[in-house]
């Protein structure tokens, strides 16, 4: 990974507002909710008339917690935590989702922008490196108007934009220059499965070109002299039973496609949760087997930024179905 030594990152979000632009674009984000074409899903609802659509959210903000986080990717917690903050509702429908109660039931505290600019601010205050949005992509417009808040009152460290990946690029485009850190998970190589447990048409297209326009805004992992991620892209990628994901495809367009120097995260904590038991394909833990092929696999690849966060324990390398 890139070391940028004794610098003070000034993030992007901070230049935006200075010129005014931050609130151009939260203005041209506002628009995008009527009628809303904010991720792929194209609901055609107006959710400025209190409706909504996949993600079951309006102009609401929910919220599920705010906190400090010490379990993300290294370059992510680091020494200080990540100041994470769960939102509610999503774009996606993941079958095996392990925060349904939240993602998929809507579970929350409804907030507006200048609450959620205080929490933000909270973090902050905490020693946190970063605020990590988690799940934010269907309030990209709430979003920004928060951060035109939370600069005028001093935010100042990093954004990390945390999401699964099914994104819309006229969204992202509104984003350059916001976002210092992308963190988008590679879920799918197969459309079929990724609508048949995640219920998000064409996939693959939607997120391999969202992965790209990330990158071209971000580039590779950027660390200061700490190890601390001040800008860059890191793609998760969560190994499944049965390969459902399609892992060796996933991560070897990643290494064709997007430059060697991005963050590769290579997760093995899958369980069923949720709809998960009933689907035969899902309703198991993953092997230690699985897991092994793939991490065998990337380890032929050439990432520079590489991280398995593998909990062998939970592994039990007996099982080899």
């Amino acid at each position: 990974m890139t070391t940028i030594p004794n610098t003070v990152h000034y993030p992007g979000y901070l230049k935006l507002h200075e010129t005014g632009e931050l609130t151009r674009r939260a203005e041209a984000a506002w628009e995008l909710l009527r009628g809303c074409t904010v991720c792929p899903q194209n609901c055609p609802i107006d959710r400025t008339a209190g409706r909504w659509g996949a993600c079951h959210s309006t102009t609401d903000i929910i919220v599920g917690s705010w906190n400090v986080h010490r379990r993300e990717e290294p370059p992510i917690s680091g020494t200080g935590g990540a100041g994470t903050i769960f939102f509610g509702g999503c774009q996606a429908r993941c079958s095996y989702c392990q925060n349904f109660w939240l993602s998929q039931q809507g579970n929350g505290l409804r907030v507006g922008p200048e609450r959620l600019a205080e929490m933000m601010l909270s973090l902050q205050r905490k020693g946190c490196h970063n605020i990590d949005l988690v799940t934010p992509t269907h309030f990209v417009p709430q979003l920004l108007k928060a951060l035109v808040i939370a600069s005028d009152r001093g935010l100042h460290i990093p954004m990390v934009y945390n999401c699964a990946g099914y994104e819309h690029l006229h969204t992202l485009k509104l984003l350059d220059g916001v976002i210092d850190i992308y963190m988008p998970d590679a879920k799918y190589s197969d459309n079929r499965n990724a609508l048949r447990t995640s219920k998000m048409h064409h996939y693959v297209e939607f997120n391999r070109a969202a992965l790209k326009e990330m990158y071209r805004q971000v580039g590779g992992l950027e660390v200061d002299e700490h190890g601390i991620a001040v800008r860059g892209l890191i793609v998760r990628h969560l190994v499944m039973p049965h390969d459902h994901a399609g892992s060796k495809a996933v991560l070897q367009w990643l290494a064709d496609e997007l430059g060697p120097d991005i963050g590769l995260s290579v997760m093995d904590q899958y369980f069923p949760a949720y709809k998960a038991f009933n689907d035969p394909e899902l309703s198991r833990r993953l092997t230690w087997r699985e897991y092994r092929e793939i991490v065998d696999f990337v380890e032929t690849l050439p990432f520079e930024n590489l991280f398995l966060q593998e909990d062998i324990a939970e592994l039990d390398p007996s099982n080899e179905v």
